[in-house]
């Protein structure tokens, strides 16, 4: 009866909201709280164990047909040839990165015929994808940027595909893959028709990310910036999607570890945090269906950008664009036909691209052909 009471009273207690205190922990036993690993006669869940196991050994970096990304860019580029015959000038070029160590490949593409010197204004584009590469879905809108008088070019930094294992497992999110693409500026320097005091860079999703990271820099040689879906936040992001997509960080070299291991790392890789050094016109796209980069990460940013550099940023959240090939909203504004490499049209892809191409013409004004006024002047 004693015992039927006390439960009685617990049981109108728990109701209340309100609990007994805790019994002393007895000696010699494991404390109620304690990891199952802990506490003797209860074993770990191995299979658990494994889906949450994140290794930082770069020897566990995953493995891939490395001659099979050779192939696939090699189809790549010989379509980009041929779509470009009597449309623009293509061409694969290489550079050495700032960073010291590699020679970088890229894609550059120029009017047929150029103008004089400081004739034309230039981008970086900056591809995304971690292990990505600049590809097909892009050449509609290349094609568009020459037409209206930019340089564009798109380098293939390190940890690029379609390059060989080096180059792939070269790979360094955050750290010299920004410096690879910024040193793209030196190859165009060898360009006397470029203006390097119209220069701009502009890229998406893991690109968008480079692209912030390098208008955050202290210096850089920009004057206008484009991130379109970007990540922002690698401490969250590296949360929110969890151990599968954190071993593609882990195991990097210059990481090797997870945020909670390598915080500052960490933190100076992630664009949210920097967001106080923007100095240059910024443009900055998300969509609130994004499956990749998700707007939980994305709004972040939006609204430090709002509160912050309200003078300088410029942004635009699209809710439930109709969806690109791949990851929902994440690809809204790259939606293009494979088999014509022409434009898939929906009303946001054509707001964004009328949108992006009034900023960067406001800024980089790539309709001006300065050659003539520096004839001109001579005169």
């Amino acid at each position: 009866m004693l015992r039927l009471v006390s439960a009685l009273i617990c049981i109108a207690i728990a109701g209340l909201g309100v609990y007994p205190a805790a019994q002393p922990h007895q000696a010699g036993q494991p404390p109620s709280g304690a990891p199952r690993e802990e506490r003797p006669g209860v074993a770990m869940d191995p299979e658990r164990a494994r889906a949450l196991y994140v290794s930082s050994d770069p020897e566990d970096h995953p493995r891939r047909d490395f001659q099979r990304d050779i192939d696939a860019k090699a189809r790549d580029d010989a379509r980009y040839a041929e779509a470009s015959r009597g449309v623009m000038d293509f061409k694969k070029v290489t550079y050495r990165s700032r960073a010291g160590d590699m020679e970088i490949p890229a894609y550059l593409f120029q009017p047929l015929d150029t103008r004089g010197a400081k004739g034309h204004a230039a981008m970086i584009w900056v591809h995304g994808g971690v292990h990505g590469s600049w590809g097909l879905n892009m050449f509609p809108f290349v094609r568009e940027a020459v037409e209206r008088g930019y340089v564009i070019i798109c380098p293939e930094y390190r940890g690029s595909t379609g390059y060989g294992e080096a180059h792939h497992m070269a790979i360094d999110y955050g750290g010299y893959e920004v410096d690879d693409v910024i040193s793209a500026v030196d190859y165009l320097k060898t360009l006397p028709h470029v203006d390097q005091d119209r220069l701009g860079i502009m890229g998406w999703s893991h690109g968008g990310y480079i692209t912030l990271l390098s208008v955050f820099r202290d210096e850089h040689p920009f004057k206008a910036a484009a991130a379109m879906v970007p990540v922002t936040n690698l401490v969250f992001r590296l949360s929110y999607k969890g151990p599968r997509y954190q071993r593609s960080f882990s195991t990097q070299a210059r990481i090797q570890g997870l945020p909670f291991e390598k915080r500052s790392t960490y933190i100076e890789r992630s664009p949210l945090y920097h967001v106080d050094k923007l100095q240059v016109p910024l443009l900055v796209h998300v969509a609130t269906n994004d499956t990749d980069v998700d707007f939980v990460e994305d709004q972040q940013i939006v609204d430090a950008l709002r509160s912050r550099k309200p003078d300088l940023a410029e942004t635009k959240v699209y809710v439930d664009p109709v969806p690109g090939p791949s990851s929902g909203g994440h690809t809204f504004n790259r939606r293009v036909n494979r088999k014509t490499l022409e434009r898939d049209d929906s009303p946001d892809q054509r707001d964004s691209w009328n949108r992006t191409w009034t900023f960067f013409e406001w800024h980089l004004r790539p309709y001006e052909d300065r050659s003539q006024s520096l004839v001109a002047t001579r005169r």
